[in-house]
């Protein structure tokens, strides 16, 4: 299954909400969804590391980073322990590296873009706490669904089509 977003959309209108087109591919799965689990930080990943290391089936974690292009907020070790912790993918308003093993993990990863600067470990942001970006806010508990058409959000879950 390669294109839900756009069955959610036709089946539930008046139950989703559509983030602007923003955001590209790079996990080694396209197709991903799940509870959101949030995280605001800026040019820090401490918490984004520190909630992928956490157990997160049937969870998608969502991190506003403010939308730097300076700093990435995701690396191939974190996304390993994505991984190995069964999360289903991140979103992230900002960038991330190592592109080339994470495109080949069985993880759903969307971002602005990429850059190979890491950040500084600070221990500085915000868990599980509304973001907003795109025009759509991201709760904590709500459902996210995202696929190369974009990324949707519902309150409640949602029937996959097929």
């Amino acid at each position: 299954m390669t294109d839900i977003t756009p069955d959610l959309c036709d089946l539930h209108a008046d139950l989703v909400r559509v983030l602007e087109p923003m955001l590209v591919n790079y996990g080694g799965c396209e197709v991903f969804s799940g509870e959101i689990v949030t995280v605001k930080c800026f040019e820090d990943n401490s918490l984004v590391k520190e909630q992928l290391n956490t157990p997160g089936a049937d969870k998608v974690l969502v991190v506003d980073g403010g939308g730097s292009m300076r700093r990435a907020l995701l690396g191939d070790m974190i996304a390993e322990s994505a991984v190995k912790q069964g999360w289903q993918g991140v979103i992230i308003y900002g960038c991330i590296r190592d592109v080339s093993a994470i495109s080949e993990m069985p993880l759903g990863v969307q971002a602005m873009a990429c850059v190979p600067v890491k950040t500084e470990k600070r221990g500085i942001g915000d868990l599980n706490v509304p973001v907003c970006f795109g025009g759509v806010t991201f709760n904590p508990g709500e459902y996210v669904y995202a696929d190369s058409n974009g990324v949707v959000v519902s309150a409640q879950p949602l029937a996959l089509p097929g």
